[in-house]
């Protein structure tokens, strides 16, 4: 598939390694950068979204999303991203993602706007009473991240992990150039979705928060990676 991530802001919080591990399949294992564990909520416009050789298709794709993610490596070392939760306000690609790719997608009423840059975006899961508002636009100059770097690791993943009702770890590849960023400026900032997720976490700043105007991505089909039972 093709498509467009755009307008992403990408917020992360250190957290104990021993509230994330419970939550990860058999066959994943928790990624740190310098022994310390993160738990990300990333806000964004999907746009232009298309299998390969077909058009674009008008209310489908184009929608918002927002995932509560943290960072992992399989069996093989293979390091990625491994969604808690995808909310996204489009009842047929929730139900598109949740059969293909075997993610856990959320049905939520979701609202966006750029004006001069700034960004306000704001996400109501269905059936959870709390807003969660992001308000934020770019500052200073645009970067790339260097490996080795906080920002490379959260930044640059190209594989996601998934796993099946019968309990198959998959893994899909990714594929864009290396996402262009700035620091965030934050207006507003939510730690709902971790809530909506059941962790419980003290209401603090993000260690991290990066903007990226946003990158063209190919999408490649899930593999099995390994059976978890």
């Amino acid at each position: 598939m093709f498509q467009r991530w755009s307008h992403l802001l990408f917020l992360h919080w250190e957290v104990p390694s021993d509230l994330l591990t419970p939550h990860l399949p058999e066959g994943l294992h928790l990624d740190t950068f310098d022994g310390k564990a993160y738990l990300g909520i990333v806000p964004f416009f999907m746009q232009k979204i298309r299998p390969r050789f077909l058009p674009c298709v008008p209310g489908l794709s184009w929608f918002l999303e927002l995932n509560l993610r943290t960072y992992v490596y399989d069996e093989q070392g293979r390091p990625g991203v491994w969604f808690f939760s995808l909310d996204a306000n489009q009842a047929l690609a929730v139900t598109l993602a949740r059969t293909l790719f075997h993610l856990p997608y959320q049905h939520a009423r979701m609202t966006a706007t750029n004006r001069d840059g700034e960004v306000d975006f704001s996400c109501q899961r269905k059936g959870m009473d709390e807003l969660a508002r992001y308000q934020y636009l770019a500052k200073g100059s645009s970067l790339t991240a260097a490996s080795g770097t906080l920002e490379y690791f959260l930044l640059e993943r190209y594989y996601l992990f998934s796993t099946t009702a019968k309990g198959e770890l998959k893994i899909g590849q990714v594929h864009h150039r290396p996402y262009p960023f700035h620091q965030a400026a934050c207006e507003k900032v939510s730690m709902a979705p971790m809530g909506w997720n059941q962790f419980s976490v003290a209401e603090c700043a993000p260690v991290s928060a990066l903007y990226s105007p946003g990158v063209d991505v190919e999408i490649f089909g899930l593999k099995v990676a390994s059976r978890t039972r």
